[in-house]
């Protein structure tokens, strides 16, 4: 018996199982792959993310390990304009952003779980033990055989397709707050700075294509679009990233001469713009089985280390108290959603402006030939007062008189 048996070893499930056991309690963390395992993903490290992981003290492996610096963002508009935004000043408090393959990153957080939890790879967990109706611990299949493993409470962090999360909620999936994407490494990228790229190219709208520094010349590169919006234009994403490759003239040259390192790989993302159930009795859901990337930018590995430091605070609580029913475990959620909801409304509302073409090419044409343009909107990436702006005629406004 466990006090708490997590299930995913990703970053929300390593975060939970760490945090959890730094209380002193006795954590046992299954992740079904053995390392090193990949995660399809953009690969951008968070402000949010980055705090989580100094309060997990692995700030200095993050920078031995293999990464990318980033200082700012480049937009492009669909009508072609470009435009380079620089991130805050560091006197403002403001650090340099990281890229980081998921390989590496989510070793990181998993290697300083393990240190303090129980943990094991190559356990998939095939399913869920109940009694009295009660989850109560899980089924996994180790080395061929199965064993079971008992918690006074289950933290589900076992991504999209989450087994813990059907148990409690089912498995629909709504194509509004669902993305789609696709990912492949390339070499070779012609053009390739300390920005973060992000697209708005027409053939993807509503969606958009980035382009990710790496380490030693590598690069993330991908293209994301809404489930719904897929649907109803009746897209082949993964085709339309490979024309935008080869035929958009921002681009063409700059492949000319690149290598495709990886195959194309799809995922989905559940976005954060639904509020999902996160909880039952007995039940914790972190990440993306709780459903909480955000629907802008498509960035999950903040909330996803959020969520477990708060799924810990939460669990630590209901076992001090003996009550892991679900009206205890409520807590979760109100704190949850307290930290991220408004961020996540706001986010969601962006998502919808940036699906008006005129609106994207207005704004990137004045960041791409105003200072104050940009500097207002580089706010935007550090400044949570600045970010609720965007949402404000106001903003547009600043906008069109700088």
């Amino acid at each position: 018996m466990y006090d708490a048996v997590v299930v995913g070893g990703g970053p929300a499930g390593s975060s939970a199982a760490a945090f959890l056991s730094s209380k002193g309690r006795k954590v046992l963390l299954l992740e079904k792959e053995k390392w090193p395992k990949d995660k399809t993903c953009g690969d951008a490290i968070s402000g949010k993310s980055i705090k989580i992981i100094e309060e997990l003290g692995l700030i200095g492996e993050l920078e031995r390990a293999d990464h990318a610096l980033v200082e700012g963002v480049t937009f492009s508009s669909p009508s072609g304009k470009v435009a380079s935004i620089t991130f805050a000043s560091q006197e403002k408090g403001i650090k340099k952003g990281y890229v980081c393959r998921r390989q590496v990153f989510d070793h990181i957080v998993w290697k300083a779980a393990a240190k303090a939890a129980e943990a094991r790879d190559g356990a998939e967990v095939v399913g869920v033990l109940r009694e009295n109706g009660k989850v109560c611990g899980v089924r996994a299949k180790i080395g061929g055989r199965e064993e079971e493993f008992r918690g006074k409470i289950i933290i589900g962090a076992d991504g999209v397709s989450s087994l813990v999360a059907r148990e409690i909620r089912g498995s629909e999936v709504d194509p509004a707050h669902t993305c789609i994407a696709y990912r492949a490494y390339y070499s070779g990228i012609s053009g390739m700075g300390n920005a973060l790229e992000i697209h708005f190219v027409r053939s993807i709208m509503p969606g958009y294509f980035w382009i990710f520094p790496l380490e030693n010349g590598l690069a993330n590169v991908g293209v994301g679009m809404v489930m719904e919006d897929m649907k109803a234009r009746n897209v082949n994403l993964q085709k339309a990233m490979l024309e935008v490759i080869e035929k958009n003239p921002l681009f063409a040259e700059r492949f000319k001469s690149a290598k495709q390192l990886t195959p194309i790989k799809a995922w989905s993302l559940p976005f954060g713009s639904k509020r999902r159930k996160v909880h039952s009795d007995g039940v914790l859901l972190v990440g993306d089985a709780a459903g909480l990337v955000d629907p802008f930018s498509g960035e999950g590995i903040g909330n996803a280390l959020l969520s477990g430091k708060i799924a810990a605070q939460v669990a630590d609580e209901a076992l001090a108290a003996g009550d892991t029913s679900e009206s205890f475990l409520a807590r979760y959620p109100e704190r949850l959603w307290k930290e991220v909801g408004d961020e996540l409304e706001r986010s969601y509302m962006m998502q919808k402006l940036g699906r008006h073409e005129w609106l994207l090419n207005f704004v990137i044409a004045k960041a791409s030939s105003s200072q104050k343009a940009r500097e207002a909107i580089a706010s935007t990436f550090s400044d949570e007062e600045a970010r609720k702006g965007y949402a404000s005629p106001l903003f547009y406004l600043r906008l069109l008189l700088s």
